[in-house]
C-alpha cells in the first residue's frame, strides 16, 4: 500500500462519525462500506491531497485511484473519482482501459457509479466520441451497475445536446430492463436530454409509454410541462 493511501485512510478513520455512517447507510439498499465522513469533507480531503500529488503525473495518480477503488469504501472511491476527473485535461484514448476496469470491477453501488460516470466517463466520452460504442457493451452487461453506467455517463453530454442518437439508442437497449436502478439511470438520462430537446423526449415517451417501466417513465418526464407529464402517464390502451 502506498504511503499516500495509508495517510488518507488514517485521516478518514480519524474523521469518521458513527452518526454520519448510520445516516449514510440509509441511502442504500445494497451493502456498502462507509467510514462515516460527510461528502463535502471527503471532497476537501481529495482536493488537499491532489495538490500534493499532482506533480506525480497521471499514470501514478491513476495507480493510486486503483488502490482507493479496491478498498470498496465509498469515501475512498469518492476521492478516486475526484482525482480522475481532476486530470480530465490530460485524458488519452488509452485511459479507457482504466475507466472500463473501474466500472466493471469495482463499482458496486449507485453513488460510486454516478460519481465516476457523471464526470470522469462523461468527459472522456466528450473528448473521444468514438468510445460511445463502448457504452453499448456496458448496456448489455450482467452487472446492474455497468448497465446503469451506460446511461448515467451521458447525463452531462445530454444536457448539452450531445450524442442524441446514442442516448436514444441506449434508452432502447435498456428500456425493458427489470432492475429499478437501471430504470432510474436511463430515465435520468432522458430527463437530462429533455433539458435540451424536450419535444423529442416527449415523443419517445409517448411512443413507449405502454411498455416503459413506470419508474423510468417518471424520471424521464420530470422536467416536462405538467400537461405533457399527465398525458405521458396515461396508458394509451
Amino acid at each position: 500500500m502506498s504511503d499516500r493511501v495509508l495517510k488518507i485512510r488514517e485521516e478518514l478513520v480519524r474523521m469518521a462519525d458513527p452518526a454520519v455512517k448510520a445516516s449514510g447507510l440509509r441511502f442504500f439498499k445494497e451493502p456498502v462500506k462507509l467510514y462515516g465522513v460527510k461528502s463535502d469533507v471527503v471532497r476537501r480531503l481529495a482536493k488537499q491531497h491532489f495538490k500534493e500529488i499532482q506533480s506525480l503525473g497521471k499514470a501514478a495518480i491513476f495507480t493510486l485511484c486503483e488502490e482507493l477503488w479496491k478498498s470498496g469504501f465509498l469515501e475512498e472511491t469518492g476521492i478516486a473519482c475526484e482525482w480522475s476527473y481532476a486530470l480530465n485535461s490530460e485524458y488519452e484514448a488509452s485511459d479507457f482501459g482504466s475507466i472500463d476496469r473501474w466500472v466493471r470491477r469495482y463499482v458496486s453501488n449507485w453513488a460510486a457509479c454516478d460519481s465516476l460516470c457523471n464526470h470522469t466517463v462523461g468527459t472522456f466520452i466528450e473528448r473521444f466520441p468514438s468510445y460511445q460504442d463502448q457504452l453499448f457493451l456496458w448496456a448489455g452487461a450482467e452487472s446492474r451497475w455497468v448497465r446503469r453506467a451506460s446511461a448515467v455517463s451521458l447525463i452531462v453530454p445530454a444536457r448539452k445536446g450531445l450524442f442524441t442518437e446514442t442516448i436514444f439508442a441506449i434508452a432502447d437497449r435498456l428500456r425493458m430492463d427489470v432492475d429499478p436502478m437501471v430504470q432510474k439511470g436511463y430515465g435520468w438520462m432522458l430527463k437530462a436530454s429533455s433539458e435540451y430537446d424536450p419535444d423529442r423526449v416527449y415523443g419517445y415517451v409517448m411512443q413507449h409509454r405502454d411498455t416503459m417501466p413506470r419508474t423510468a417513465l417518471r424520471y424521464a418526464i420530470e422536467k416536462l410541462p405538467d400537461e405533457k407529464r399527465r398525458v405521458a402517464m396515461t396508458r394509451s390502451g
